[in-house]
């Protein structure tokens, strides 16, 4: 559901591409380089890669890919909002599950939009989310906000659960939120990627969700406070 907001949009919308695919990377370009009001800076294939794109460049929409490895879309889309840069955030994915919409609105981002939705119509939330306006598909709004509350009662028990933590579970989601992905934190470790993927489903049960992305999501704002380096429990 849009909501609108009173900025106007930036008279040429510079864009942003995060895609793994090379294909849909260069098509969406192509697509979009044709609208006289919106013009493609960089294309990046990972969330890594996107910093060094723009160096000397600036975006205000990125069109994200969700299904980047290791749940970095998510890790990046929130390092963004915390360093306070004004690019606006579109995931855009196969899918619509309101687990990873929640983690993604969490993370800071203004929309979502499926893949097999037509281009007129990212192009109206591209333009949208330019001006200030959000977007959620409307056949998952509803259970969006459940999860929302839901997780707003988990969040008030969440500085306990974080206590919890062993002293290897915390080193773990300390990179887990850096944005590392699995073989990252393996190697930073010294661990086994069978052990970081026993760490990994830990934390999940845990925190009583379903993927890291939630993991991150619960997790990224109490972890100023937290040492990192606590002992075993």
């Amino acid at each position: 559901m849009a909501v609108p907001s009173a900025p106007a949009a930036p008279a040429v919308i510079h864009v942003l591409i995060v895609d793994q695919r090379l294909a849909f990377r260069d098509a969406l370009s192509t697509r979009l380089q044709a609208e006289p009001d919106l013009t493609v800076v960089a294309k990046a294939h990972s969330a890594k890669f996107a910093p060094r794109v723009l160096v000397g460049r600036s975006a205000d929409v990125i069109l994200l890919d969700a299904e980047l490895p290791d749940d970095s879309a998510v890790a990046f889309c929130a390092d963004l909002t915390r360093s306070g840069d004004q690019a606006r955030v579109v995931m855009v994915s196969a899918a619509s599950q309101p687990e990873r919409i929640v983690a993604a609105v969490r993370a800071g981002a203004a929309a979502w939009v499926r893949k097999d939705e037509s281009v007129d119509h990212l192009l109206r939330v591209i333009r949208g989310v330019a001006r200030g306006d959000t977007w959620i598909p409307p056949s998952e709004l509803g259970a969006v906000l459940r999860l929302l509350i839901e997780d707003q009662d988990r969040r008030r028990d969440g500085d306990d659960l974080l206590e919890s933590l062993t002293r290897r579970e915390r080193d773990v989601l300390f990179l887990l939120v850096e944005g590392s992905g699995r073989k990252e934190i393996a190697e930073r470790l010294q661990l086994s990627a069978n052990t970081v993927r026993t760490h990994l489903h830990s934390l999940m049960v845990k925190f009583g969700v379903h993927s890291t992305l939630e993991v991150v999501a619960l997790a990224r704002p109490r972890l100023g406070a937290l040492p990192q380096n606590g002992e075993p429990r």
